[in-house]
């Protein structure tokens, strides 16, 4: 019985290992052609990758899944590349994200790590209409009087900052880790005058920094926001 179960156990182990071959080389097919081309049919694909028509169908799925494949079915039917939208993509990510939950405090250590490398490639920026737009969005930071308001130019301001960068896989994870930790539960950092004088002081360094092309003052400014970030959790923690 036990000699069963392991060899059971093997062969679904080579089945799985099979399926993931087949779907690494079906992505490969994918790549390798423009989007909405046809990949082949179900038979076809079955003979190319040297595997049973089962394999290919589990393996399609995963690749559905992705948003890398499209089945279509009738005269012309087959299986047609695609690529997955940004949105999709972001979608996927959070979900995996809230699968994994994090406490507050590591979302808050992620999230102040990617805004330390977020501005310090926005200082690398050498476009004049969105630095132009930089030094415009001064004004609304200075606007800002409650802890409300500047949640809401500070999401603008990164907004403002993923424009000046383009590192889409970076861009990504700090777009669905900003958005994820602000959805999450905990204490509200900056809601006094003071606290958000300190906020629109420390964007002014950064902007100043970005619009001086300095890439390390801008970094050590997002460092120096985020250890006085840190310094009010622990304050708070302590309080409560």
């Amino acid at each position: 019985m036990t000699q069963e179960r392991n060899a059971n156990g093997k062969t679904k182990l080579r089945r799985r290992y099979l399926v993931r071959e087949t779907a690494a080389k079906l992505r490969d097919f994918v790549f390798d052609r423009e989007p909405g081309s046809l990949i082949g049919s179900l038979p076809e694909l079955a003979r190319q990758l040297g595997v049973g028509i089962v394999t290919v169908q589990q393996a399609a799925r995963i690749l559905e899944h992705e948003g890398l494949l499209e089945v279509r079915r009738g005269p012309g039917g087959g299986y047609y590349g695609q690529r997955p939208d940004e949105a999709a993509l972001e979608r996927s990510l959070a979900a995996y994200l809230r699968m994994h939950p994090s406490s507050y405090g590591e979302m808050l250590d992620i999230t102040t790590l990617l805004f330390r490398e977020l501005v310090a490639a926005a200082a690398a920026c050498d476009d004049e209409v969105y630095r132009t737009e930089l030094r415009a969005f001064v004004g609304r930071i200075d606007a800002c009087a409650s802890a409300d308001e500047m949640a809401a130019v500070e999401a603008q301001f990164q907004d403002q900052l993923f424009r000046m960068v383009n590192r889409p896989l970076f861009g990504l994870l700090t777009r669905v880790t900003l958005k994820l930790y602000a959805t999450r539960p905990g204490p509200t950092l900056f809601a006094d005058s003071d606290g958000v004088r300190a906020w629109r002081q420390s964007r002014h360094r950064i902007i100043g920094a970005i619009l001086d092309r300095d890439t390390e003052l801008a970094r050590f400014e997002a460092t120096r926001a985020r250890r006085d970030l840190l310094d009010r959790l622990r304050e708070s923690r302590n309080g409560s």
